[in-house]
């Protein structure tokens, strides 16, 4: 399969368009608020749009299709999880965050509890989460430039990178908010065109569609159920807490509600997410079996060893080819690499303002506002180098899941502590610290023996821990934990006797 030149001209078009966008509101993004939340002018459908940019990620288009493609109905068990934490969000977080906060969640812990510690700690819970996030769309970005231009995984990650830092560095978040627009849309439009010629090859059938994807996939029914469901519940349960509560503790999308006036356009922009994310996984279902009809059994698809061409999160964009030609593969392929392009922009741009805005400039040293950006800037190329090197370390990996890593340790670090800042007047600092760092520790700690590193990456027979992600354990711990020592804190300060006032002479 060959991808003609109209195919890389479209992929081109998308970097002008987002480069030129970069260089129009480079000027108005050298105050602290314009770059961090684009001064707070973001309307409710334009932010609606920009967060389902942010939150439609490579996992969302080519790891959940990649996800149907092998193992059938547990891909769309990942769709509803997603698609799940948005009601939690807005019921829980969203109108709080906006009212109490100004550039970053920490903000709320930092006006509820002891500033210093509770914006160290958030900071680097933040950067953790942003680091699992930033695999996945590494992984996604290289493997997407891999098969469309034929460059070397290498070379495609050191691209991804570079137009990354270039976005963030000059544009700030009004940059990354008007890509994350255009590329929202180009999606949406992107997956109801794949999803309409992928139903016009049956005749607009829905059922025969499944029914040639179960004769041709290797599972046959078995594509029709849940295999997680059946083979290990716990740890299905447990993605299912991590998908649902993870997406309250993402740095990215919180980060989003300062980027509004205020807390009812913060309310009415989740609705308009919500409904545009739930519109597109209800299409996203159609192209995963799609691509088990389609390019499951066509030998085009795959190298001579069997496996897919690209590598197995390439099922999407086969499936394009195979409906559309090449030139319809351009297109998907331009608005796959906008969306990660865009999500990879939002994930640096709240890791830079961890580190300048949270560590820098707030808990370590008070300094000006033009010093601040400076940092800021650095931390941005920084964390692009990182991303670039761990997308090579983590090129095996299917993006959906690295994602849903990412959400267990958002849903057991950020997620407790920032729900108890919020609602519960009991909280001290120390419990909200031995709290976020008890979720954190314990989910990366847990992911690291658990299947994801100790058998995929480290190569080991079995794994220490059993469930995968292991957000079952460790959000409940990091609650249990907050609120315990919270309780044990009070408790020592109401049994100290107060000192006796000195008696006048």
């Amino acid at each position: 399969m060959k991808t003609d030149p109209l195919a890389i001209a479209l992929f081109l078009v998308f970097v002008g368009i987002t480069l030129v966008i970069t260089w129009r509101v480079a000027a108005r993004s050298r105050t602290r608020a314009s770059f961090y939340t684009a001064g707070g002018d973001i309307t409710a459908l334009q932010n609606g749009l920009a967060m389902a940019g942010d939150f439609l990620s490579a996992a969302a288009f080519l790891g959940i299709t990649a996800v149907i493609t092998t193992s059938g109905f547990d891909g769309i068990l990942y769709a509803l999880g997603f698609l799940m934490g948005w009601p939690v969000l807005l019921f829980l977080v969203a109108e709080p965050l906006r009212a109490i906060g100004s550039f970053s969640f920490a903000d709320v812990l930092a006006r509820r509890l002891s500033e210093r510690p509770m914006r160290i700690m958030a900071a680097c819970n933040s950067l953790v989460v942003i680091v699992f996030y930033l695999i996945a769309q590494m992984v996604g970005a290289g493997q997407l430039i891999e098969l469309l231009f034929g460059l070397d995984y290498v070379y495609a990650l050191v691209i991804v990178g570079c137009l990354m830092i270039i976005y963030v560095t000059f544009g700030g978040m009004a940059a990354t908010t008007w890509v994350q627009i255009i590329k929202a849309g180009l999606f949406l439009a992107g997956a109801v065109l794949i999803a309409i010629l992928t139903l016009a090859q049956f005749g607009f059938d829905p059922v025969a569609l499944l029914t040639k994807a179960v004769a041709v996939h290797p599972k046959h029914q078995a594509i029709l159920a849940s295999s997680a469901l059946r083979a290990d519940p716990v740890s299905a349960f447990s993605l299912a807490i991590a998908l649902t509560f993870g997406t309250a503790g993402l740095p990215h999308i919180l980060m989003r509600f300062f980027t509004v006036a205020d807390v009812r356009t913060a309310r009415v922009s989740v609705l308009y997410t919500t409904a545009f994310i739930g519109s597109f996984f209800l299409l996203v279902m159609i192209i995963g079996y799609g691509a088990v009809a389609l390019v499951l059994p066509d030998p085009a698809y795959h190298t001579a060893a069997g496996a897919l061409r690209g590598g197995g999160n390439m099922a999407a964009i086969h499936l394009a080819h195979a409906v559309g030609g090449a030139s319809m593969m351009g297109f998907i392929s331009a608005v796959g690499f906008a969306t990660i392009l865009a999500v990879v922009s939002g994930l640096t741009l709240a890791g830079a303002s961890a580190v300048s805005h949270d560590l820098y400039a707030r808990a370590f040293r008070r300094t000006n506002e033009r010093l601040e950006m400076r940092v800021s800037r650095i931390a941005t190329v920084a964390l692009g180098v990182l991303a670039v090197a761990l997308g090579l370390v983590f090129r095996s990996q299917n993006v959906a899941y690295m994602v849903a890593l990412a959400f267990a340790v958002a849903a057991s670090a950020n997620f407790p502590v920032l729900v108890l800042a919020i609602y519960w007047r009991g909280l001290t600092t120390a419990g909200a610290i031995a709290g976020g760092v008890t979720g954190l520790v314990s989910a990366v700690g847990l992911t690291v023996i658990g299947p994801a590193v100790w058998v995929k990456v480290l190569g080991h027979a079995a794994p220490l821990f059993p469930f995968d992600p292991p957000a079952i354990v460790t959000m409940p711990l990091a609650f249990a934990v907050a609120i315990g020592v919270s309780l044990v804190a009070r408790a020592r300060v109401a049994a100290t006797p107060l000192p006796e006032p000195a008696r006048s002479l």
